[in-house]
């Protein structure tokens, strides 16, 4: 049965630890939404849950491997008939790469390819196939996978964080209309660089590589962005929890440093 409030609403946030993540937990829960924080450490997302109970928030941590069938399996056994009602699949890896391996590389290049697909692909794919049955019993659903600019734009060295990217996204689309009558929503989130655990290890990168002080490798970064400036993880959570809140679908919001999220509509093209 659908729920009437937020108060009768579970959500899981997958990557919910730390930065993106964590505040897209925060958001949910103070949505008034019962939210379940997920990582594969238990220990980081008991940290922010408990900051979100301390403010009088609905929140609770889990440890969860999404690249682990049996993870997610006991996952769904935790949560029982009950299911949840909101997913976001957040958790994601992000290493850059030659698209060619160099001589005697080659099977690193192999791994490479397969643990972005594995995170940033079949981990979603894995939640959605073992949590969308339950919410379409329910007649009600919000799913809402953090995709990235990568999923809409080819860029040079991270050849396999792009196409874990973009597979992502071609599945929610596909998703978004295989069961647009269910009663649950597929959507899609795709932040240009975000301020964040991910753009810190750029930077570092960055400075490491080129000799660039700290501020001129941030205001790179800036630069990278078309709106001249990274995005808050903030900004970001707000435009999820809204796709949550609402009945949109199929929407992919591209968020790349401008006062507004780029709404496209990938099926309609």
């Amino acid at each position: 049965m659908k729920p009437s409030s937020n108060q009768e609403r579970t959500a899981l946030v997958t990557g919910a630890s730390r930065g993106i993540g964590a505040e897209i937990a925060r958001a949910s829960a103070a949505s008034g939404v019962h939210t379940i924080l997920a990582a594969r450490s238990r220990e980081g997302c008991e940290e922010v849950a408990a900051s979100l109970r301390s403010q009088g928030l609905d929140a609770r941590a889990i440890a969860l491997d999404v690249t682990d069938a049996a993870s997610v399996a006991s996952l769904v056994t935790e949560l029982g008939d009950g299911g949840v009602d909101w997913l976001v699949n957040n958790a994601g890896i992000a290493e850059s790469a030659p698209l060619l391996a160099r001589d005697g590389n080659e099977h690193s290049h192999e791994e490479l390819f397969r643990r972005h697909l594995e995170v940033n692909f079949h981990g979603p794919r894995r939640l959605i196939q073992a949590l969308v049955p339950g919410m379409m019993s329910n007649g009600y659903g919000r799913v809402v996978n953090i995709a990235s600019s990568a999923a809409l734009y080819g860029q040079a060295y991270i050849a396999a964080y792009g196409a874990s990217k973009f597979a992502l996204l071609g599945y929610t689309m596909c998703a978004a209309i295989e069961l647009a009558k269910s009663g649950v929503t597929f959507n899609a989130v795709c932040p240009h660089y975000v301020e964040s655990p991910m753009l810190e290890a750029s930077v570092a990168r960055l400075i490491e590589k080129t000799g660039r002080t700290e501020a001129e490798a941030r205001a790179f970064f800036d630069e990278q962005n078309p709106g001249g400036r990274v995005v808050t993880p903030e900004e970001v959570a707000a435009c999820v929890v809204g796709l949550l809140l609402g009945d949109e679908n199929g929407l992919a919001l591209e968020l790349d440093g401008s006062e507004r999220p780029r709404i496209r509509r990938p099926n309609e093209a």
